[in-house]
């Protein structure tokens, strides 16, 4: 597939040193990349330690009900089982957890709220012993009224998912059963909308996605000598989880060790605490390790998932295509507990007009509290959501107004300098309409291959591929676009920062840089990255990079699209405070032999201090001798502020980031099958400080976006509360046989705000690929298909 690639002259980025090898903007492959192809990459689920026993967790059979009673005699009698802990047994004051809310337990107490919850702990000798220790396990439930929809959430008598909540939030929702509400006003609507020469609107129902990452929830905790315990897992935020674990344990966080283990894909899911605090507490019971590794079935209750939405929208235009307004109000389902829930809500309200100029707007986002499974972080956090909606509102707009959709999208297209609903000013590249030209300009591929390629045509190129249930008989070609903003970073006022340290030192007589950060590697290849910054800041070609681990400062989570730019940032800072070091070194011993030492703009390069014109002044094996430098800075991106609880006006997010997609489509209209022949995409990356690395993740974003427009969906029953589908046998993701060529186009226009003016990519690709995946189909069907995934029975009427 063909992949193109943009940086326009003169563009700035802040490199501070000249070209060295295996440096930023180099394609240098993953250390981990063959370990992994090759099978050989140990993950958090094989870890093994001498003695250890296995931990299992009990869940709940029922989403909502009280707990009579729990019976654990039959379990504890069991040979081979060491411990069996429920709530009662919990060693500390603390008996709940939670990324911004603390109303998640540890273990149920006296009642569960969603399907899944987990009830008691078993530590046994053997995997399948604890499994059945932990089924002999009896529990009598007292069924309570359910909580599934807004409807039953918010009724006059509704029963309360949290009674007596005191939180930061309870004091501005309109009921105990929303989690967070943000409005956003600009503008005056009403007046707007009488501009307006036409008017849509639409109801839009998004799924619930899980992020389906392939390694499942695993973690070994060993107890040490003094108290504590050292806890290794596969996880998204080392320090994040240190903070809620350390407090349920009834210990000071020094005494809780976190190291990261290998880990297979997280896409959010691994934000929250899973099995962490289980682990830590069976080890703590019973003074041996304890390793922990759910299942497949049990992994779908064990994380967080996307939040499904109901989203109504409302535009108005002008008959020459002008957006007059728009109005939305967005629900999003939050589960039984919090999770990033209210910061979903800030990023779902916030970048709800989506990438275009709209001066009047009237917003509402909501997030519920609801029996459902628990929602939270996943890639593309609530802007994915309000991308399927108000994209579909453009088209919409487009046809009624007679236009060409990109066209009526490039004339409403946001710029640098525009003024988003928050009235946060636009103030790097947003280069929305030039996306758009390039994904339109594109070739289209070639129209019923099959009718052409004779004996040698293709199944898999047909819908419906290998299945053979279809020939190209009622089979249609659409073509759809789609454009998506997401925001960089954590927002809204949080204290955002990442931290790095940086070791300079001479090994076998040639210069080493170690650089140590708690950076979580999930596979978006940060390890590579902070190698290739250290050699490009520090002018060496051995750089070690030390495993992530809580002895180092904070490097915050790997989501949100920010460790490039924010641990990336802190990896830069650190280095450039470790070369100027250096250079003092240097001019120390060495100043007094040559002039430009004092005078001229010096740089590493290749294991020497140089000058800008090339002349070598010294080895920097020579300059550190038996010295080292060791340094560990913090790097913060600029200061953002909460959003008004009235307006939504304020300067909420640190930095945007845009991409564009084209899908198309065939169809068989009869049967109700698609297959997508092609997304091709644009996107601005900034700086690409790893071109490989830049088009994997554009691909891997694109292509759960896909999964999400035609086949994901964890089915909860509305009756029951219950998940109907966890498994991958009716869980459904994209295989290679449905992944379609993804073209990639590569913007780079920099942001002079950020580190080499990169921008966060990794999330971008996730919004737009679903809805011009689902505007194709329309094109080809003619149907308006306003919920995801798309099934063949909503194609063929059959529903």
């Amino acid at each position: 597939m063909a992949n193109t690639r943009t940086t326009p002259s003169g563009t700035p980025t802040n490199v501070t040193q000249k070209h060295t090898k295996g440096g930023i903007g180099e394609s240098t492959l993953r250390p981990d990349g063959t370990l992994k192809v090759t099978g050989e990459f140990a993950y958090s689920s094989d870890m093994w330690h001498e003695d250890m026993l296995w931990g299992q967790t009990l869940r709940s059979t029922v989403a909502h009900a009280e707990i009579v009673s729990i019976d654990i005699s039959e379990a504890l009698a069991m040979p081979g089982v060491y411990s069996v802990l429920t709530y009662d047994d919990l060693p500390a004051e603390m008996k709940n957890y939670g990324l911004e809310i603390q109303d998640t337990p540890v273990l149920a107490n006296g009642r569960v709220r969603h399907h899944g919850e987990p009830v008691a702990l078993v530590a046994a000798d053997h995997p399948e012993t604890a499994r059945r220790a932990a089924a002999k396990i009896k529990i009598d439930y007292k069924e309570l009224p359910l909580v599934t929809d807004e409807a039953s959430a918010l009724a006059a008598d509704a029963p309360l998912i949290h009674p007596g909540r005191d939180d930061h939030h309870s004091g501005h929702v309109p009921h105990p059963n929303i989690v967070h509400r943000q409005p956003i006003i600009r503008g005056n609507v009403e007046e707007a909308r009488k501009r307006a020469d036409v008017i849509v609107e639409g109801e839009y129902t998004f799924g619930m996605q899980d992020q389906a990452f392939l390694g499942p929830e695993s973690g070994l905790a060993v107890p040490s000598e003094d108290g504590g315990v050292d806890l290794y897992v596969a996880t998204q935020w080392l320090h994040s989880d240190l903070k809620q674990i350390a407090p349920v344990l009834g210990l000071p966080e020094e005494k809780v060790r976190m190291t990261l283990s290998g880990v297979g894909g997280a896409f959010g899911g691994r934000e929250d605490i899973s099995m962490q605090i289980h682990a830590c507490l069976l080890a703590l019971a019973t003074g041996k390790p304890v390793k922990i590794v759910y299942n497949r079935f049990e992994s779908f209750f064990g994380h967080v998932h996307r939040h499904p939405a109901k989203l109504w929208y409302e535009h108005g235009a002008t008959k020459d295509g002008k957006i007059t307004h728009m109005k939305c109000r967005i629900v999003l389902d939050g589960g039984a507990y919090a999770s990033a829930s209210p910061a979903v809500v800030g990023n779902a309200s916030s970048l709800s007009v989506g990438p275009y100029v709209i001066d009047d707007v009237d917003i509402e986002a909501v997030a519920l509290y609801t029996n459902n499974p628990p929602c939270g972080a996943m890639r593309g956090f609530g802007a994915v959501q309000a991308c399927f909606a108000y994209e579909a509102q453009m088209d919409k707009l487009a046809a009624k107004l007679g236009m060409d959709p990109v066209e009526f999208r490039q004339l409403n297209a946001m710029e640098m300098g525009t003024i988003m609903p928050t009235g946060q000013v636009v103030d790097s590249p947003a280069p929305v309409a030039e996306l758009l030209r390039r994904v339109k300009a594109r070739p289209l591929p070639p129209e019923r291959q099959w009718e052409t390629a004779g004996e040698a045509a293709d199944l898999r190129a047909l819908p419906g591929g290998l299945s053979n249930t279809t020939h190209g008989e009622g089979v249609v070609r659409g073509v759809g676009y789609a454009v998506g903003i997401k925001n960089v970073g954590f927002s809204e006022g949080f204290d955002d920062y990442s931290t790095a340290r940086v070791r300079l030192e001479v090994i076998n007589g040639e210069p080493v840089a170690m650089v140590h950060t708690a950076m979580a590697e999930v596979g978006q290849g940060g390890v590579t990255v902070h190698a290739q910054i250290a050699r490009t800041e520090l002018g060496v070609t051995q750089v070690t990079i030390h495993p992530a681990d809580t002895q180092v400062g904070s490097a915050g989570s790997t989501s949100a699209s920010r460790q490039t730019y924010m641990t990336g940032g802190a990896v830069k800072n650190t280095c450039e405070a470790v070369r100027e070091a250096l250079l003092e070194m240097g001019r120390r011993k060495n100043g007094s032999y040559h002039p430009a030492w004092a005078h001229a703009e010096l740089l590493l390069e290749s294991g020497k201090v140089v000058t800008d014109g090339g002349e070598v002044l010294a080895d920097i094996a020579d300059i550190l001798e038996d010295e080292a430098i060791d340094l560990e800075l913090e790097f913060r991106h600029r200061p953002t502020v909460a959003f008004d609880l009235v307006t939504g006006q304020g300067d909420g997010h640190v930095q945007y980031t845009f991409a564009a997609h084209r899908a198309v489509v065939e169809v068989d209209t009869e049967l109700g099958l698609v297959k997508v022949v092609e997304l091709a995409t644009a996107q601005d990356v900034g700086k690409a400080l790893n071109m490989l690395s830049v088009v994997g993740q554009i691909q891997g974003g694109t292509t759960q976006g896909l999964g999400v427009a035609v086949m994901e969906e964890i089915i909860v029953d509305p009756k029951t509360a219950k998940v109907r589908n966890p498994s991958f046998t009716d869980y459904l993701i994209p295989t290679i046989l449905d992944t379609p060529t993804i073209p990639v186009d590569v913007l780079e226009l920099a942001d002079p705000n950020a580190p080499y003016g990169l921008r966060g990519l990794g999330e971008a690709p996730t919004l737009s690929s679903t809805p011009a995946v689902l505007a194709a189909i329309r094109a080809a069907t003619g149907l308006e298909l306003n919920k995801t995934p798309i099934r063949p029975e909503a194609l063929t009427g059959t529903l």
